[in-house]
């Protein structure tokens, strides 16, 4: 899966461009700890992938990080049906919510270690 080319509609490229530059605070506090290959990795933000936008991205090693927020307590199917839409594509993914980085940023970046660990 290393590097694998993940399709995308060219039109989302401006949708992503304007998350980047509007991020949420949670997006904001998890990109200062992913950053620089802290990992051992590169993360990307806001990627573009099918027809969605994944959070956080990892070409790498297939692993995609999710932060949900309010938004997300009530499109549940949606995002069901997108994550397996691109696991399809064997994308990992983890998903935290906003109050987990903000209030428990240590186990966020924990688990974020050992899924890098795993995937490597």
């Amino acid at each position: 899966m290393r590097n694998k080319i993940i399709p995308y509609n060219p039109e989302l490229k401006d949708l992503a461009r304007q998350l980047r530059k509007n991020s949420t605070l949670p997006e904001v506090i998890l990109w200062q700890k992913i950053k620089k290959r802290a990992f051992g990795v590169q993360f990307h933000r806001q990627v573009p992938m099918l027809k969605y936008i994944v959070d956080f991205f990892c070409h790498e090693i297939g692993l995609a990080i999710e932060i949900d927020g309010s938004s997300h307590d009530y499109s549940f199917l949606y995002d069901a049906k997108r994550q397996g839409d691109l696991e399809a594509y064997g994308i990992r993914f983890l998903r935290f919510s906003n109050s987990e980085v903000k209030n428990n940023l240590f186990s966020v970046l924990l688990t974020i270690q050992e899924a890098v660990d795993e995937l490597k």
